[in-house]
């Protein structure tokens, strides 16, 4: 079988530097564990899941595997800390972050033995991170799914290459061999892989949801704002296309209907919405209007990616899924993946030995 060791292996201890990124409502114990039994890095998304919901869904993945695997949390959550000790009560492998945790969050998973691996899109946060002890680095460029910024991968990787001495994982615009090829040749430490992984045989997003996404071509996704008020790369859909015709004032309203249905959906009660509010206009400087616009995403994320409601629902996507037209197994996709890589490296260079 072939290998490639990098940083990335030997700093999580799994066979493959491909990860499988923490999506909201896909990244459950099933993709996550598929991907550790394959030999990559499963992230199980948390941020969509109460307490309860993430003590269970750990145990689920450790039931199903024995392998590395990792939770992805919201630093700005407001029982981030309580998490923080649940992953390090299980003995998860590694934490990774979407929005950059403090120093001292930092040091306490990493005095517990956890490994750090925020997600970053730009230069200056990759060297905050690592300046605080972080071990590696996620760095997502514009062409990735979700919410992302405005520059390409091709760029982002290499300025953040030069900057930290920390191992890279390459993100945005990645999907085969090739690209986890270009992605080690940039010096990076291997890729992270999330519109891949959600078209899988183990994904468990609804079967009619994922041939929508296998019809789209190159041209098929569009960042907007009109999600939560800030940009994000979805399916270009009629129900986008509603939202960037409506105004600030219905935008608003539909948003606050959809927090009312968060707070339902998850018991977490008004009162905790608020401190989650708070708390984000303290980290991200957001105003109290993108705070409650922020309710969107988890509602419409959840109608299009668990209640399979094209209509209705929101559906974050890469740019690659331009470029995927069939459903593997996780295990295929990276053993693919590695392999692929293998062959164009050592037809570049003759030979090659990671």
């Amino acid at each position: 079988m072939t290998t490639l060791d990098t940083a990335l292996t030997e700093l999580v201890g799994v066979r493959f530097p491909v990860v499988q990124t923490g999506m909201g409502w896909v990244a459950g114990p099933r993709l996550v564990a598929a991907t550790a039994n394959a030999g990559g890095l499963g992230i199980l998304a948390s941020a969509t899941m109460t307490y309860p919901q993430l003590d269970a869904a750990i145990e689920e993945v450790k039931q199903r595997t024995g392998e590395p695997f990792g939770v992805n949390l919201r630093a700005d959550a407001v029982d981030a800390a309580q998490r923080v000790e649940l992953l390090i009560r299980h003995g998860v492998r590694v934490a990774s972050f979407a929005l950059a945790p403090n120093k001292e969050m930092i040091g306490k998973l990493k005095d517990a033995g956890v490994v750090v691996m925020p997600s970053v899109g730009a230069v200056r946060h990759a060297e905050k991170v690592a300046g605080w002890g972080a071990d590696a680095v996620v760095v997502q460029g514009s062409e990735g799914g979700g919410h992302t910024g405005n520059v390409p991968s091709t760029l982002l990787l290499p300025s953040v290459v030069d900057r930290v001495d920390i191992p890279v994982i390459a993100a945005g615009g990645f999907f085969d061999g090739r690209g986890l090829a270009a992605a080690l040749s940039y010096g990076a430490s291997g890729v992270a892989m999330g519109t891949r992984f959600l078209l899988t045989k183990e994904s468990t997003v609804p079967d009619a949801v994922k041939r929508a996404y296998l019809e789209r071509g190159l041209d098929g996704t569009v960042v907007t704002t009109r999600v939560d008020g800030i940009p994000h790369r979805v399916l270009r859909t009629e129900l986008i296309e509603r939202l960037e015709r409506l105004g600030p004032a219905r935008g608003l309203a539909s948003a606050v209907r959809n927090a009312a249905r968060l707070c339902t959906l998850t018991g977490l009660g008004w009162s905790a919405m608020l401190r989650e509010g708070r708390s984000m206009r303290r980290t991200r400087g957001l105003s109290w209007p993108q705070v409650i616009m922020a309710a969107n995403t988890p509602m419409l994320l959840r109608a299009g990616l668990v209640e399979g409601r094209t209509d209705a629902g929101v559906l974050a996507s890469g740019q690659v899924v331009g470029l995927l037209d069939d459903l593997p197994s996780c295990a295929e996709v990276i053993t693919g993946t590695v392999d692929e890589a293998h062959a164009v490296l050592v037809s570049l260079f003759g030979c090659y030995n990671p």
